[in-house]
């Protein structure tokens, strides 16, 4: 078979399309030939040299995919050959096969095409997971989502309107429109305005900040991150585009009893993956199934074009997700 492969790290030019050997099932395993799989930003950070796989995933990219089982392990009961599914993975989506735990497989969700199904895994895991049970997004609450343009802002902006919340999103001006015909309550344009200031005068009167913030930038919007924090509220940081290190005054987030969280999802052991995976289905795929959300897909390119499908997702001109295709 043939996968991207990075055999030194460094720009779009090192991923290379070379032929790999074919994966093989262990007993709680599945072969899923991949169908498409989606550009993510820990993409980008592995092909750098700075995000190594954990411990006995795939050395390729790739955190999601859709496809067909072609194979299943010894002890895999739910799941037959021929099954279209979608997965969250540790790594290996830019192959044209690759090996998921059975309990990372999700269904492909009813009225979504068996490639769009790709666009799916993996910001469903990581905006539930941080967004509702961490933080627990409830109706009537405001919900901040940095980079809303993003695969995981589009996807958050969804999930937090379906919930019930008021969703605020900085992006870019120009995305300003699809964001709002997603979900989005108000946006504001990062580049041009204060983020915390607008909050402050979007928010309902008496109250004094927003509830939850899903942030990808880390560092550089610490500090305003918590300014903008009502009483109570809560910090979700799942991304370090503006830095890893930060100083922090305590005594403004003591004074608003705010709780901070801080991420990853490719690092969880096995079984805190699959317990994910399984309240995403029960609790996202209704949502995605009637049309509440859906998949955001910016455009399409063959799996063997990695490398432009990487400056697309650097330069940050994309809404949505941007999907490499085997077919």
């Amino acid at each position: 078979m043939y996968a991207i492969t990075v055999p030194q790290p460094g720009g779009p030019e090192a991923l290379i399309w070379d032929e790999v050997p074919d994966p093989t099932p262990g007993p709680d395993e599945v072969v899923v030939d991949v169908a498409a799989t989606a550009v993510n930003r820990a993409d980008l950070l592995q092909r750098q040299g700075n995000y190594a796989p954990p411990p006995g995933a795939a050395p390729y990219p790739g955190l999601e995919c859709s496809g067909v089982i072609s194979e299943v392990g010894a002890n895999v009961t739910a799941h037959r050959v021929g099954d279209e599914v979608c997965a969250l993975l540790s790594g290996g989506g830019y192959a044209e096969r690759v090996v998921v735990p059975a309990g990372q497989l999700l269904p492909v969700p009813a009225g979504v095409s068996l490639a769009d199904a790709a666009a799916l895994p993996e910001v469903a895991c990581t905006v539930w997971s941080n967004v509702v049970k961490l933080a627990g997004l409830r109706s009537g609450e405001t919900f901040l989502v940095h980079g809303g343009g993003s695969g995981i802002g589009t996807f958050a902006v969804q999930l937090g309107a379906a919930l019930g919340a008021v969703v605020i999103t900085t992006a870019r001006a120009a995305k300003h429109e699809q964001l709002r015909a997603l979900g989005a309550h108000h946006t504001i344009d990062y580049p041009a305005e204060d983020f915390v200031t607008r909050c402050r005068e979007l928010v309902d009167d008496g109250h004094d900040g927003v509830d939850v913030i899903l942030d990808i930038v880390g560092a550089a919007y610490l500090a305003r991150n918590v300014d903008a924090l009502a009483t109570g509220g809560r910090l979700a940081i799942i991304g370090m585009l503006g830095g890893r290190k930060a100083e922090l005054n305590i005594g403004v987030l003591l004074a608003k009893r705010g709780t901070i969280f801080a991420t990853a999802l490719r690092s969880r052991p096995l079984a805190e993956k699959a317990e994910i995976v399984r309240r995403v289905h029960d609790q996202v795929w209704p949502l995605v199934g009637s049309g509440a959300i859906r998949p955001v897909v910016d455009r399409r390119l063959p799996l063997a074009e990695a490398a432009q499908a990487h400056r697309i997702v650097e330069s940050s001109d994309h809404l949505g997700k941007v999907l490499l295709v085997t077919g």
